[in-house]
């Protein structure tokens, strides 16, 4: 793995050739803060600076955390940041005829359609396992991922049972390159084991969902955090088993900590960008706070039309 932080001077030569896309895909489970702030550099900065365009997705699969005031507050702070999507509006996204974002929850049937077609090829099983289950077969350190062990694999439990699905992962070497880190490999059954893609309260989840929305968005370069780092090769698994032809290029970058090592989250409430707006903060200053704790500049101001002088010309 590569760690050096030069990373960036090569970055015209790994990007996709012409035009190409990538995406800005928040959760609206809670107020943005700086981590996503550092997020949003990289997707904007690298898509400016090397000739990308930008789809905007709500990523809104979870039902019972996401609420519309936090996909609100959500776009408002993009739009007072100056980050203006390329690709606003998904024509095949659209639940109905008005614009907005791609959302998750208006995908019923497309998940659907590509959970059928690995049925129809024998990789989906139904599993009556819960997390808890899971932790008491599997032991494993918090924060850890817990590998699970296949319990409902061959045990047929019947389809009316529970809405939960699994989806057989095989035991290959997934080799991939990372637009910051280098040459990686994963093995996704020694990581998680099957991968869950539906749960028992027929959501969707975002190992599954990310995946087929990607391949509809023909995105071609996934730019996120370093905690999801793990889950990239299972991803690639399965969008092979889904059809994707389409080359898939990933840039992991760095997370924004705190002094305990543990990454900035909404679930621990952290000062989100709507209280430091309320503060007397300035779109130009925290666009440089997270610039300088993401190692990318150390200047006072930043606009966002110049976040690709981040990237470019290193």
């Amino acid at each position: 793995m590569r760690t050096s932080e030069d990373w960036r001077s090569g970055l015209p030569h790994l990007l996709p050739a012409g035009g190409w896309r990538t995406r800005f895909a928040p959760a609206p489970t809670g107020y943005l803060h700086l981590g996503h702030l550092v997020n949003a550099l990289h997707v904007w900065g690298i898509a400016r600076a090397f000739g990308g365009t930008v789809v905007l997705r709500i990523e809104d699969h979870d039902r019972t955390r996401c609420r519309p005031e936090y996909e609100h507050a959500l776009l408002d702070d993009l739009e007072w940041l100056g980050f203006t999507p390329d690709v606003y509006d998904v024509p095949s996204f659209r639940a109905d005829t008005e614009r907005h974002p791609a959302r998750q929850s208006n995908q019923d049937a497309r998940y659907g359609a590509a959970l059928d077609r690995l049925s129809a090829c024998g990789l989906v099983y139904p599993c009556r396992c819960t997390r808890r289950d899971i932790a008491q077969l599997v032991p494993h350190s918090p924060g850890e991922e817990a590998r699970y062990p296949g319990t409902c694999r061959d045990a047929m439990v019947p389809t009316a049972e529970t809405f939960a699905r699994r989806v057989r992962v095989s035991d290959e070497c997934i080799r991939f390159h990372d637009l910051r880190l280098g040459a990686l490999e994963q093995r996704p059954q020694q990581q998680g084991g099957d991968l869950l893609v539906r749960d028992r309260h027929a959501q969707w989840t975002y190992q599954f969902a990310v995946v087929v929305d990607d391949m509809a968005h023909d995105i071609d370069v996934v730019i996120r955090g370093e905690d999801l780092l793990p889950s990239t090769g299972r991803q690639l698994q399965l969008a092979a088993r889904l059809g994707r032809t389409r080359p898939l290029r990933f840039l992991h970058h760095t997370l924004l900590v705190h002094p305990d090592g543990s990454k900035l989250s909404k679930a621990t409430h952290d000062t989100s960008l709507r209280d430091l707006r309320a503060g007397g903060a300035t779109a130009a200053r925290l666009l440089a706070e997270a610039a300088r704790r993401a190692g990318l500049s150390d200047v006072e101001t930043i606009e966002s039309r110049d976040v690709a002088s981040l990237f470019a010309g290193n």
